[in-house]
């Protein structure tokens, strides 16, 4: 090994051991998880809790004398109750076999997702009241020991038979007040619908079971076929998927980049640079760093992507991944990295502060950023005109052709093996450039520079 590959293995092994042993890395390391368990675990609880144990009376208009018997009976505790089970069971039976193990069972979810039921008293109202005092009346705060008023509801005069020469039925006006909670306005609609449908079905004499199963038509699950394989089609992995190896890339530059320019800034303002310099070259410093950061954000992207695997091992859906994707992923990481890594370095060596560093950083975040506002076009779409020219434009290419691997149509190979030497070239060309910034700029003071300036010390270095 020679003297310089020593130099950067060692700026490069302290640069990894400053960041993981940072109490600042651990907590972002395992903030985001937190957050997505937070969100698994905690936000459903919240939301069901929401909705229990409200109380409230319904003030309903019925202006065809024909609903408001069966709407008292489908805002019951029992219906309500029976609708939420239902509901329940078809999200259940819709979930795979792991998921319903993870729930806790069949019986367990259910009655977490029914929870209680709002309790809700009917008060009947005349034909012709007086809309604007019925309004008012939602307005109005219930008196010591009274209900909430929660809802208005005018049933039209068409809604279970038409108006003469007319095909079309009537329907329904809901009035609430303001902070309703939406969940008490759905299970509303629900029973204005059970309540309508039956009532229209009255009224042309037939049978309620034989029309639902004439419309029963259940939806396939479509599978997709590959070279030597099939498996079911997942449509909202598919849509996902994208979007993730997009945010993995991304997430896995910013963990190191921004690492690396904040370190680059505070030793360049501390004057610890100069300590450095006197024992490697410019260079050697700036390899070591980036190689640094690159082990940090490697380890971070290790552990996202075996999490990710878990979660897919867990739910029975690992078949549904290709495992050369997280092949591609890596490749096309380690060649996005190295470009931003380089910029990154030389916009710290350039600046005297973070505040300096905001305008050189802005086009450079752009860049960065840009793949994932693009993703849903380009994964909709990944062999458009516009997906295939962005898989050859650095710096973005990388993570379109990430994206486009991800989606349901994969692209040809050559336009891969391109997209990888285009994206190497661009590394080196970048990480070029940089290193000729960093090597002037890093003992620079004063005035930020500009591009022009950035360009002028390629030149002179």
């Amino acid at each position: 090994m020679s003297v310089s590959a020593k130099r950067i293995g060692l700026i490069a092994g302290r640069e990894f051991q400053a960041a993981v042993m940072n109490k600042g890395f651990v907590i972002g390391l395992l903030l985001m998880p937190a957050i997505v368990a937070a969100l698994v675990v905690i936000f459903p609880r919240v939301i069901n809790q929401r909705a229990q144990g409200v109380k409230g009376e319904i003030a309903v208009i019925d202006r065809t004398g024909r609903i408001a018997t069966s709407l008292r009976e489908a805002l019951s505790i029992d219906a309500l109750t029976r609708r939420r089970v239902e509901s329940a069971k078809r999200a259940l039976e819709n979930a795979p076999a792991a998921v319903r193990t993870v729930a806790g069972g069949s019986e367990a979810a259910i009655q977490r997702t029914v929870g209680t039921p709002p309790e809700l008293t009917i008060l009947d109202r005349p034909a012709d009241a007086d809309m604007q005092h019925e309004k008012s009346w939602l307005t109005t705060p219930p008196g010591p020991g009274g209900l909430r008023h929660l809802a208005v509801i005018v049933v039209q005069n068409d809604a279970v038979k038409p108006a003469d020469s007319r095909a079309d039925y009537g329907s329904y006006e809901l009035y609430v007040p303001e902070n309703i909670d939406d969940r008490i306005e759905g299970e509303l609609y629900d029973a204005l619908r059970d309540s309508l449908v039956n009532a229209r079905i009255r009224e042309h004499n037939l049978d309620r079971a034989q029309v639902e199963a004439v419309m029963r038509v259940p939806r396939a699950t479509s599978v997709t076929v590959g070279a030597g394989t099939e498996r079911q089609t997942n449509r909202a992995f598919n849509q996902a998927l994208p979007f993730v190896f997009a945010g993995l890339l991304v997430f896995g530059i910013m963990i190191g980049g921004q690492t690396l320019l904040t370190q680059t800034v505070e030793e360049k303002s501390n004057r610890v640079v100069e300590v450095l310099l006197s024992a490697v070259s410019p260079i050697e410093l700036m390899a070591g760093k980036i190689l640094g950061q690159m082990g940090v954000s490697l380890l971070v992207l290790a552990l996202y992507i075996g999490v990710g695997l878990f979660m897919l091992v867990s739910f029975a859906l690992i078949g549904l991944l290709d495992p050369l994707l997280i092949i591609y992923l890596v490749l096309f990481f380690l060649i996005s990295y190295l470009l931003f890594a380089a910029v990154f370095a030389a916009v710290g060596a350039a600046v005297n502060e973070m505040r300096e560093a905001q305008s050189l950083m802005t086009p450079v975040m752009l860049a960065l950023m840009a793949p994932w506002f693009f993703a849903s076009v380009i994964g909709r779409e990944p062999n458009s005109t516009f997906a295939v020219a962005m898989s050859f434009i650095p710096p973005v290419n990388t993570f379109a052709m990430m994206i486009r691997l991800a989606s349901a149509t994969p692209p040809p190979a050559w336009q891969v093996l391109l997209t990888l030497v285009v994206g190497v070239l661009a590394a080196c060309a970048v990480t070029w450039f940089a290193a000729k910034v960093f090597k002037v700029g890093l003992l620079m003071t004063g005035k930020a520079p500009d591009f022009k300036t950035l360009v002028r010390w390629a030149k002179q270095a």
